[in-house]
């Protein structure tokens, strides 16, 4: 099957989409499939307003058109209510071909933490956005409980999954910091809310890893916190493995794939009981979950470590993409003429 997957998230961004559409993609393309994803590096963009480090693609209705009917999919699935998002939703509703999307973040809540734009507007922009997919993948039953008293339809399943070898415990070392040590990783963006766990009165050590707007700001404004920044694979599978508690602070995403990279090596989560947090820690026994966020580092931190990864190890990638495969809405073959040549660019237009 010929698969395609637009997204304005994508390499080298890093964060839970890109992770997901990467090795969902490794595990079609070992199955046989071909798949093919149609991100930013392959058009002209821009920095994103109050988030730079997120590349916008520049008007690429045109190059996405000739590069999704060169390729000529099976399906095609949308990722992101960005402009590639829009291109391609634009693209298929031209030509009625079926696609599939997913709703993978809060988009107006996040919208809401930067500008005070009220919610219902924003919720009517994503709904329509997502009312002509076949099928809008959501990662959890809360999100799809969530959406559905929204007015969302055709909302189906899609599950996440850890690299349990990449992510295990560790010898816990000396790291010159006092115990415990509390964890967050992740981006570090207003919306994902890091100021309600920087601002509480725990013992031991706070760590902050990851990179993103907020990073300059709040570490001038909390000199007793430890930020490592961007770290590559080895060193932030190091980082859960060494922490004592993570702790989630977000209120707005709609899972938090972290959480499980977490409980895979072996260390438990803190949170507040909201989605996210509620689909990852439906265990007592691997964290816990509390409107007083200090309240629920305090229960968690003494969580079993074996537990927290007994209970990551139900969350499988092949899973996920088995899932994600079912989804697809398959294209009739009609849609697309015959070209000689199929060869797609590689990179953005010069």
């Amino acid at each position: 099957m010929r698969i395609a997957i637009v997204s304005d998230a994508w390499r080298p961004q890093i964060n839970g989409v890109v992770r997901t559409l990467e090795t969902v993609a490794r595990i079609l393309r070992a199955e046989g499939h071909e798949v093919e994803v149609f991100g930013p590096d392959r058009f002209r963009t821009l920095p994103c307003p109050t988030y730079p480090e997120i590349r916008l693609s520049l008007f690429p209705s045109s190059r996405l058109s000739h590069m999704l009917q060169l390729f000529a999919p099976d399906a095609i699935h949308i990722v992101t209510e960005g402009p590639l998002g829009w291109a391609a939703r634009g693209f298929c509703r031209r030509r009625g071909i079926p696609f599939t999307t997913a709703y993978h973040t809060r988009f107006p809540e996040y919208v809401r933490a930067r500008i005070r734009v009220p919610l219902s507007w924003s919720y009517a922009f994503v709904r329509w956005f997502h009312a002509p997919s076949a099928g809008v993948l959501v990662v959890s039953p809360a999100i799809r409980d969530e959406l559905s008293t929204r007015g969302f339809r055709n909302l189906v399943p899609w599950s996440r999954g850890v690299d349990i070898t990449a992510f295990k415990p560790q010898r816990r070392e000396d790291t010159g910091d006092p115990r415990p040590i509390w964890l967050y990783a992740g981006r570090v963006a207003v919306e994902k809310n890091i100021e309600a766990f920087l601002g509480l009165d725990l013992p031991g050590t706070k760590w902050v890893v990851g990179g993103g707007p907020q990073l300059k700001s709040l570490q001038r404004r909390y000199a007793n916190v430890r930020f490592f920044g961007s770290v590559d694979a080895d060193e932030l599978s190091y980082r859960y493995a060494q922490a004592d508690c993570f702790v989630f602070p977000s209120v707005t995403d709609t899972f938090g794939l972290v959480m499980v990279e977490a409980l895979a090596s072996g260390v438990p989560v803190a949170g507040y009981p909201v989605p996210g947090p509620l689909d990852v820690v439906t265990d007592s026994s691997v964290g816990a979950l509390d409107k007083d966020l200090r309240t629920a580092c305090l229960a968690a931190v003494s969580r079993n470590p074996e537990d927290c990864r007994r209970h990551a190890e139900t969350f499988t990638w092949e899973r996920c993409a088995r899932q994600f495969l079912e989804a697809l809405q398959v294209i009739p073959r009609h849609h697309w003429q015959p070209l000689r040549n199929r060869v797609l660019p590689d990179a953005a237009a010069p």
